[in-house]
């Protein structure tokens, strides 16, 4: 798998796109921040931000007992990235398209 599907399947789920919001509005953050402001148990938290360590979306470091999270910019960027050139190419096309059909 690519980064980019890395990135895209990871992000398909909702509660990990708010658990990655999360991490990115507080900064260095533990699972067990997160599962006091979210409606799931630090447990599912925990296996959402495997996930998201796995896209390499979030790193963790060790503090204490816990790990704190962090928002890693790089894989989103080159989906990001990935995206407007797909997105450019589709442009192209709609305007051949609609130049055909004014010709």
């Amino acid at each position: 798998m690519s980064q980019v599907d890395d990135v895209l399947a990871a992000l398909a789920d909702p509660m990990r796109r708010r658990v990655l919001d999360l991490v990115a509005a507080k900064g260095p953050v533990s699972a067990s921040a997160l599962a006091t402001e979210l409606p799931v148990s630090r447990q599912a938290i925990v296996k959402h931000l495997g996930v998201l360590e796995k896209a390499e979306l979030v790193a963790s470091v060790r503090a204490g007992r816990e790990n704190n999270f962090s928002v890693r910019s790089d894989a989103l960027d080159a989906t990001a990235t990935w995206m407007a050139s797909l997105a450019s190419q589709w442009d192209k096309r709609l305007a051949a398209i609609k130049k055909i059909a004014e010709g």
